[in-house]
């Protein structure tokens, strides 16, 4: 089966799903793009799926380099938080377990996708990062995920410093599971979908659900609230914020009046 998408390509073959992001060069993120990201996740949940993957089309140059920020305005921004919140929030809802091949960059809003999938599959010139603080603000779905992966020290350095690691740092870490020449990622994604069809979908799910009960289920949509509340009504109100994405669209160095 295939749908049709402007800025994805949707697939479900043998019991898998695929969802390629198809905004060469970077994969940028904008609000039309991940709405068809959440609307081909719900048709998962109607199919007989064992595994979602997620992965960057042939010309682009990195899996995903974020988040549109010219959609980060006031005009947008609540509609923008929304929207990519909402691919974790249906994630969590469908319960299948989720692949992401990623060979090039994985930032800002492209490494929270990476943080909520259950197996990543990275190329040995991945590269992953939350460099939203340059900009004056921060990652909402990081600075929940990310502490429960790598540890609570490691997420706020990457936070707060919004630096870049390499995909043998994110291997060491537990971000990724596995780095590989980007010769061999799909025959290492195609051994890890194999496996995983030897099972039963519904099994898989349910143990997917158990994973998040167990985990971050039970605190994760409160968590989200509360830091989207931080986000939309505490932060997007400050100047700086407002500078730091106008900055980043006018290609100058931000000017801080750190209020």
């Amino acid at each position: 089966m295939t749908a049709k998408f402007q800025h994805i390509k949707f697939a479900v073959d043998d019991r898998v799903a695929r969802i390629s992001f198809v905004r060469p060069p970077l994969n940028v993120l904008n609000i039309a793009m991940m709405r068809e990201i959440g609307d081909a996740l719900n048709q998962c949940a109607r199919r007989d799926v064992v595994a979602i993957v997620f992965q960057a089309g042939e010309d682009a140059r990195a899996f995903s380099a974020g988040v549109a920020v010219e959609e980060h305005v006031p005009e947008t921004v609540f509609q923008m938080l929304d929207t990519f919140h909402n691919i974790f929030r249906v994630l969590r809802q469908i319960s299948r377990p989720v692949v992401a091949v990623v060979d090039g960059a994985a930032l800002g809003g492209g490494c929270e996708l990476v943080a909520g999938c259950d197996i990543v599959i990275a190329s040995e010139r991945a590269r992953f990062g939350q460099p939203e603080i340059k900009l004056g603000v921060f990652p909402p779905i990081a600075t929940i995920l990310l502490p429960r992966i790598i540890g609570e020290k490691k997420a706020r350095e990457l936070i707060l410093l919004g630096e870049m690691i390499d995909a043998n740092e994110a291997l060491r870490l537990g971000l990724v599971n596995y780095v590989v020449p980007t010769a061999d990622l799909a025959q290492k994604t195609n051994s890890i979908l194999a496996r995983l069809r030897e099972f039963s979908s519904s099994s898989l799910a349910m143990t997917r659900t158990a994973l998040d009960t167990g985990g971050l289920d039970a605190n994760f949509d409160s968590a989200l609230e509360r830091v989207e509340n931080v986000y939309l009504n505490e932060l997007m109100k400050t100047l700086d914020a407002t500078e730091g994405v106008r900055s980043f669209m006018d290609k100058r160095k931000p000017q801080w009046q750190n209020k």
